[in-house]
């Protein structure tokens, strides 16, 4: 792969970040409806115009973080044409998959905008991102050549494909506790009307089994693998280690402070970095592959 091509593997994995992170701005703003329909961003204009009652601030925030998927698509396509230039027959679902995606996204994104930010499909919305992180990861990894190509042995591979799994659930959690909380987009927007403490205590409890599972499979590592896959796959744990740590209290700093806006925003970047390292395990551990 040369320069230009690793860096569009790169550029497709950040931007499937960033969507994220700008959406989270968008909603954290109250700018959930700053362009009130869609595909346009008012009746007769594509662009935000000049008085809307929705406010010139709340109109840019949500029409910047839809101009952010026509760069995502340019990514998307750029990485098509490199890995069809490559002959790499075995990334081309990976790369079409991309561009599937976003295009769905954009739907999605309708139909969130459409419903008047129906908590359902906003945290639909946010769990294709996280597939599409994973897409995005899987075809950078592979495209590069930086998974192990050695199978963990057993007993590891069980506990790393757990911890994938309970990562899934917590993320799963995450949006439930989000849509049942005040940070809604728009003042008016409906929200799921749980139980919060008791939703947020089952959070909390899955995040706690996610990070023990995590320090078991470090132990499992470093007590039966071979030194080379100790290197190489217990450092990536380790670093999933230290993200779910930092996540965790984020999260407790937030509750227990009124989850300020600030603070919602690092705990979304948060949850991003701490799936990436989940499924980064997943791709360089073969976990779901015999």
């Amino acid at each position: 792969m040369s320069k230009i091509q690793r860096f569009f593997l790169n550029l497709l994995v950040f931007l499937q970040v960033a969507i994220v992170v700008t959406g989270g701005a968008v909603r954290l703003t109250g700018s959930g409806l700053g362009c009130p329909t869609w595909p346009e961003c008012t009746p007769g204009s594509i662009t935000p115009v000049p008085g809307q009652i929705e406010g010139t601030l709340h109109s840019w925030i949500e029409f910047g973080n839809r101009l952010l998927t026509f760069a995502l698509v340019l990514a998307a396509l750029t990485v098509i044409v490199i890995v069809l230039k490559n002959r790499a027959r075995e990334l081309r679902w990976l790369a079409f998959g991309q561009f599937a995606g976003i295009f769905g996204q954009g739907i999605l994104g309708g139909i969130t905008v459409l419903t008047n930010l129906n908590p359902i499909p906003v945290a639909g919305h946010f769990l294709l991102s996280i597939i599409l992180i994973a897409g995005a990861l899987s075809l950078r990894q592979r495209a590069l050549g930086k998974d192990l190509r050695v199978p963990l042995k057993p007993l590891t591979q069980k506990v790393a494909r757990a911890v994938v799994l309970i990562s899934v659930l917590v993320i799963i959690l995450g949006t439930v506790v989000t849509g049942n909380g005040p940070h809604a987009g728009d003042a008016q927007a409906k929200r799921f009307n749980f139980n919060e403490r008791l939703i947020a205590q089952i959070h909390a409890d899955v995040v706690i089994i996610f990070v023990i599972l995590t320090i078991a499979l470090l132990f499992a590592v470093r007590m039966i693998e071979p030194s080379e896959i100790q290197r190489k796959f217990g450092r990536k744990v380790f670093l999933l280690l230290l993200v779910s740590l930092s996540q965790g209290v984020i999260g407790y700093v937030q509750y227990f402070n009124g989850v300020p806006i600030l603070l919602v925003g690092f705990h979304l970047l948060g949850a991003t970095l701490v799936w990436i390292s989940s499924w980064n395990l997943a791709i360089t551990g073969k976990v779901f592959r015999k």
